[in-house]
């Protein structure tokens, strides 16, 4: 066993387990063993990592001050299935923009918060834990159309001590009439990777990924039905890939009133990845009105920084 320390990291090797510590962030533990590449179809690139080969373990760090961050689901505690998704970089993102997001979450107060396509249940199971006890009220749901899912979220909250009322069901159906117009928070990592239509819906861990052209033929159906379920007060954080051309889906969302912004930005080995937060934005439908004042609304301002941000981060991935 040996320890490195360079800046604020140190790196501790047990076994084949290498262990590196950021002050103050999370600690995560990468087995050293090799990727599982999943190709899709003709396509050899691997976008998603099986948990035999790829864990990460987040535990967290007291401050200075001596005291804890907000938890999150523990990856050991995490369930899993040969045909369930396990959390990877994409959970990890998604998990990162709640952190972000955290003190605006809590004056939130969201009642009734979901997961659409909860998979291992790490994300939901993360939620409930960031929100704690300051939302002791809150109401969380989790879909999936994977039953091997549903079963594996389930036991990862019960593992966390956190609740949720579970549905196997394809993106909400079921809750579309329920929940119109009641959800406060909706978390989504999508089928986002570009395949052939044929794999979209596809039973099984597939299902997880598999996005159609340009990786959208699921984001686009997800879109309505979680404008449908989300309140006037409404936030939806949602992860995107780059060829999923993000800009696009913020100006659809525009002309259905919502604001956006980039919460968490991550380029890894194998893909660009975004997590927008989208909201009802009442500035947003009186714009028209405003346009011969001369000057630009607010939401045209924020819609030219995140089209800034978002060709930023394009134009970088070109360069490398």
């Amino acid at each position: 066993m040996f320890a490195r320390y360079k800046c604020c990291l140190v790196e501790i090797l047990l076994g084949t387990r290498l262990v590196s510590v950021v002050v103050f962030h999370r600690l995560r533990y990468r087995v050293a063993t090799n990727k599982l590449n999943i190709k899709s179809n003709s396509k050899s690139e691997s976008h998603k990592f099986n948990h035999s080969q790829l864990e990460f373990v987040s535990a967290q760090f007291s401050s200075s001050k001596g005291t804890m961050p907000p938890r999150i689901a523990q990856i050991r505690l995490v369930s899993s299935h040969p045909q369930v998704y396990a959390p990877c970089d994409d959970s990890f993102a998604l998990v990162d923009a709640l952190l972000a997001d955290r003190t605006k979450l809590l004056n939130h107060h969201p009642s009734i918060c979901m997961e659409i396509g909860s998979g291992s249940g790490y994300v939901i199971t993360s939620l409930a834990l960031i929100l704690g006890s300051e939302s002791k009220n809150a109401h969380y749901f989790a879909t999936d159309m994977n039953p091997h899912a549903t079963k594996v979220t389930r036991e990862t909250l019960e593992a966390h001590g956190v609740h949720a009322e579970l549905l196997t069901t394809n993106i909400a159906s079921g809750l579309e009439k329920r929940l119109s117009g009641m959800v406060d928070l909706i978390v989504i990592n999508p089928p986002y990777v570009p395949t052939p239509e044929d794999e979209v819906g596809s039973s099984g861990l597939s299902s997880a990924w598999a996005g159609g052209e340009n990786g959208r033929s699921v984001i686009d159906k997800i879109l309505p039905v979680a404008d449908n379920l989300l309140s006037e007060k409404g936030w939806l954080y949602m992860l995107f890939l780059a060829e999923n051309d993000p800009l696009q889906i913020c100006l659809q969302m525009r002309d259905k009133g919502y604001g956006a912004k980039i919460i968490v930005q991550r380029s890894t080995e194998e893909e660009t990845l975004h997590v927008i937060k989208f909201w009802r934005d009442p500035d947003i439908q009186i714009e028209g009105n405003e346009a011969g004042s001369g000057g630009k609304t607010a939401p045209q301002r924020g819609l030219d920084f995140l089209r800034s941000q978002i060709s930023r981060l394009s134009f970088r991935e070109t360069r490398q």
